[in-house]
């Protein structure tokens, strides 16, 4: 019972595996993203055979993640740390869950309003979302590119938070992630 109170310094491995795998796969993601819009070049088409498997694949891991992030134990904030600071990072999180989830499902619906099929490879297609239809289409690729922006966003802040807790603060919340002892 006792061991059950203490709290872990560190994330679960698998936690921590899927919070780096994830990370490389959003700035991925988010580079394609921008080439994708500022490209009609013959590289459009092969952008587009990226994004779209890279963003099925980040819904189905951020649905894992949750998963990992409800059954295991997570190290707390620093007691020192200011109210503010621990509300932004609770809002920042769910913002960044939320943004993981929703990002994917966006681009979904967006391509099955296209009227376009749905292909994750040649041979794999997904159900459409949703009936062909020019103005939703329209909606929702604005809508996938704000959004996208505002992932972007949420990123450098999550990065600037935790380098500003591993190289000032010096409190063992980036190490919590990083696994290191230091």
């Amino acid at each position: 019972v006792e061991a059950m109170n203490v709290q872990p310094r560190f994330f679960a491995p698998l936690a921590r595996l899927l919070h780096w795998l994830m990370a490389l796969m959003i700035i991925a993601m988010l580079f394609i993203g921008a080439g994708l819009a500022a490209s009609v070049s013959e590289r459009h088409e092969w952008l587009i055979h990226l994004h779209k498997p890279l963003g099925i694949a980040i819904l189905a891991l951020v649905i894992v993640r949750l998963v990992v992030r409800f059954s295991t134990r997570q190290p707390p904030l620093p007691a020192d740390l200011p109210v503010w600071q621990r509300l932004a990072a609770k809002a920042s999180h769910v913002l960044l869950y939320a943004l993981m989830l929703v990002l994917p499902l966006l681009g979904w619906a967006m391509i099955s309003a296209a009227g376009d099929p749905v292909m994750l490879s040649s041979n794999l297609q997904l159900p459409a979302l949703l009936g062909a239809n020019a103005p939703l289409f329209a909606l929702l690729r604005k809508a996938h590119g704000y959004l996208a922006y505002l992932l972007f966003l949420t990123v450098l802040v999550h990065l600037a938070a935790a380098l500003f807790h591993g190289l000032i603060r010096r409190d063992g919340v980036l190490q919590s992630m990083t696994g290191s002892k230091d």
